[in-house]
C-alpha cells in the first residue's frame, strides 16, 4: 500500500505559551492532516533537552520534554490559575522558540502546579511511578541532583554520588525525596498527555512516526546509572565520542560529542538495553525511525579531547546481530533505517538483511556535496521498499536548497523534471510532487516544503549552535485549501484513494471542459436560428 505523511516537530506546532506541546493546537494538526488525507505524521526525538536545545542531546532515552506539557490541563485540574499562565513569558514570537524563556519561567510554574498537587494525591501517579520506577527512579534522582549542583554535567557532582556510593545514593533519595517526585511527576504529565494525544491521532487512521537516536548524551541519567555500556575511562570521563567524518558538507567533519557504546559488554548481556529501548519506544510510536542507521555497521570513533572530527576514524559494530536479537525477542516492528551519510557495500548489506525501508532523500540526488552516491537518490532509482523525502530536519528546505546550490546543479534540476524556464518557487513545487509521484511505498513531506519557505524555516543547521530547534508554525499556515492540495497530489498518484476525493474535485479532462463550456452557446445559436425561421 502506498502512503504518505508530513514531518513536523512537537516543538514546532503552534501554540499560545512559547513552544509546540500537546495543546489543543496538537489536536487541530492531526485533524489537518486527517483533512490532507495523510496516513503518518513524523515527529523528532520527545526527550527533554540539554544545552543546545538538540532533541538528539537529551537527559535520558526514556524520558519525556517537559516543555510539552499542555498548561491548559493544569489549569482545568485547578493546579495553575489562568491568570499565572498568562503571566507566564515564555516567549512572544510566534516563529520562533526562546528556550532561555521557557527554563526561566515555565519551569517555575510547573514547580508551583507539583507544589498544589501535593494536596490532591493522585493514586494514578503513583502507579505510574511504580511501573516505571526500571527508570524513573535513576531519572528523577539524576534531575534532582543536577540542580543542587547547579545544572553542572554530573562528571562535575562530588565524588559520592558521581560514583553513586551507597551512602550517597541513600543520602539525597531521603532528603531531596520531594525535589525527585517532582521530576517524576513532570514525566507522569508528560506520558498522560502524550498517550491521550497519540490516541487521538490513531483513531483519525493517522501513525506516528518516533525517532530514536543512535546515542545518548554522556550528560544522562543512562551513563550516570550505566557507565558500563560505554566506553569511559577510570574517571568516567569518554575515553572516544561519536561523531562523522569531513565531508562535502563539513570540512572538519560533524563531532556530536557522544560516548561510544561497548558493544561487547551488549553482545555479553544479549543486548537486553537495546531490546528494551526499542520496546520502550514501540509504547510511544506506532513506526521507529533509527537514526544512524550506519553507525550500528561501523561507526565513527574521534578521540575525546579532539576538537573536529578529523582524527577519527571507523570501528566495528554489532552489525545484524542486533537486528536479529531485536526480531528474536520483539517480533517483526515497523522500522525505518536511517542510512544516509556515507553508505558502503556492508551497510547495504546490512540494510538488506534487516528487511527495514530505508531513506531517499531528493536533495542528495543532485547535491555535489554528498559522497554517498548521488545516482542512490534519483526518483528513477527507487525500490519500492523505502521512504521518500524532499529533505530531512538536518536538511535546508527544498526552495533553500535550489537557492543554495550551483548553478549548474540547478540546470541538472531542471532537466530531470523538464522545466526549463520555470521559477525556483515552481521548481521547488516540481520536486514535491516527484517525490510524492515516485515508487517509494512512504512519502514523507517537511510541512515548510508544502508551504514552499525558505531557509529560514530550517529547523537544523548541523555543527552549528544557538539557532537550530525554533521553528513554529503559526495557524494562520494551515489552511483548509493546503489540505486539498496536499490529499489532491496524493490521489493523484495513489497514496490516497481517489474515491476520497469529492467529485468536483477530481481532475476534469481538458477536452471535455472546453466541449461543455461551448454546449449552451450551440443550443441557444440553434434556438435564435429557430425563431428566425
Amino acid at each position: 500500500m502506498r502512503t504518505s505523511g508530513v514531518l513536523l516537530p512537537v516543538f514546532s506546532l503552534p501554540s499560545p505559551h512559547g513552544i509546540g506541546c500537546f495543546s489543543k493546537e496538537a489536536y487541530e494538526w492531526v485533524d489537518f492532516l486527517k483533512l490532507a488525507g495523510q496516513q503518518y505524521w513524523q515527529i523528532l526525538p520527545l526527550g527533554p533537552t540539554s544545552y543546545g536545545d538538540s532533541p538528539y542531546q537529551s537527559f535520558s532515552t526514556y524520558a519525556g520534554n517537559p516543555y510539552f506539557i499542555d498548561l491548559e490541563e493544569l489549569v482545568e485540574a485547578g493546579f495553575l490559575t489562568r491568570k499565572e499562565v498568562e503571566a507566564c513569558d515564555c516567549g512572544k514570537a510566534a516563529r520562533d522558540i526562546d528556550y532561555g524563556k521557557l527554563y526561566e519561567n515555565r519551569m517555575p510554574l510547573l514547580k508551583l502546579a507539583y507544589e498544589r498537587s501535593l494536596e490532591k494525591p493522585d493514586p494514578k501517579f503513583t502507579a505510574f511511578w511504580t511501573e516505571n520506577a526500571w527508570w524513573l527512579d535513576d531519572y528523577g534522582l539524576f534531575m534532582a541532583v543536577k540542580d543542587i549542583f547547579g545544572g553542572n554535567s554530573w562528571d562535575q557532582w562530588a565524588e559520592d554520588i558521581r560514583y553513586r556510593w551507597d551512602n550517597a545514593m541513600w543520602y539525597y533519595k531521603t532528603n531531596y525525596s520531594k525535589e525527585i517526585g517532582f521530576y517524576v511527576w513532570l514525566q507522569y504529565l508528560f506520558f498522560t498527555q502524550w498517550q491521550k494525544l497519540k490516541k487521538y491521532a490513531n483513531d483519525k487512521g493517522l501513525k506516528i512516526i518516533g525517532d530514536i537516536p543512535i546515542y545518548v548524551a554522556y550528560d544522562s541519567a543512562d551513563v550516570w546509572a550505566h557507565p558500563e555500556m560505554f566506553q569511559l575511562d577510570q574517571e568516567r570521563k569518554p575515553a572516544a565520542v561519536a561523531g562523522c567524518p569531513p565531508d562535502g558538507f563539513s570540512a572538519d567533519g560533524q563531532l556530536w560529542g557522544n560516548p561510544l557504546y561497548r558493544w561487547d559488554h551488549h553482545r555479553n548481556t544479549g543486548y537486553d538495553w537495546w531490546v528494551t529501548r526499542i520496546s520502550w519506544c514501540f509504547r510511544l510510536y506506532d513506526v521507529v525511525r533509527i537514526d544512524h542507521f550506519r553507525g550500528f555497521d561501523e561507526y565513527f570513533s574521534i578521540p575525546a579531547k579532539d576538537k573536529t572530527a578529523v582524527n577519527g576514524h571507523w570501528e566495528k559494530g554489532p552489525g545484524i546481530e542486533l537486528f536479529q536479537v531485536i526480531k528474536a525477542r520483539l517480533g517483526e516492528k515497523p522500522i525505518i533505517a536511517e542510512d544516509l551519510g556515507y553508505v558502503t557495500d556492508t551497510v547495504r548489506r546490512m540494510v538488506k538483511e534487516s528487511g527495514y525501508p530505508n531513506m531517499k532523500v531528493l536533495e542528495f540526488a543532485f547535491d555535489s556535496r554528498d559522497s554517498s552516491g548521488a545516482g542512490d537518490y534519483l526518483p528513477h532509482n527507487y525500490e519500492h521498499n523505502c521512504v521518500a523525502y524532499t529533505g530531512t530536519h538536518d536538511n535546508e528546505t527544498i526552495l533553500g536548497w535550489l537557492s543554495s546550490i550551483k548553478p549548474e546543479e540547478v540546470q541538472m534540476v531542471r532537466a530531470y523534471l523538464n522545466r526549463p524556464t520555470e521559477s525556483k518557487q515552481v521548481l521547488a513545487s516540481e520536486l514535491v510532487r516527484t517525490t510524492i509521484a515516485s515508487v517509494a511505498d512512504t512519502c514523507i513531506i517537511p510541512i515548510q516544503d508544502y508551504l514552499g519557505l525558505d531557509n529560514s524555516a530550517r529547523i537544523n543547521f548541523p555543527s552549528t549552535l544557538g539557532t537550530n530547534w525554533r521553528w513554529r508554525l503559526i495557524k494562520s499556515d494551515l489552511t483548509k485549501a493546503l489540505a486539498d492540495s496536499i490529499r489532491k497530489q496524493n490521489i493523484v498518484y495513489g497514496r490516497v484513494k481517489w474515491e476520497d476525493l469529492q467529485e468536483d474535485e477530481k481532475p476534469k479532462d481538458p477536452e471535455e471542459e472546453k466541449e461543455t463550456e461551448t454546449e449552451p452557446k450551440q443550443k441557444k445559436d440553434s434556438s435564435v436560428k429557430e425563431a428566425k425561421d
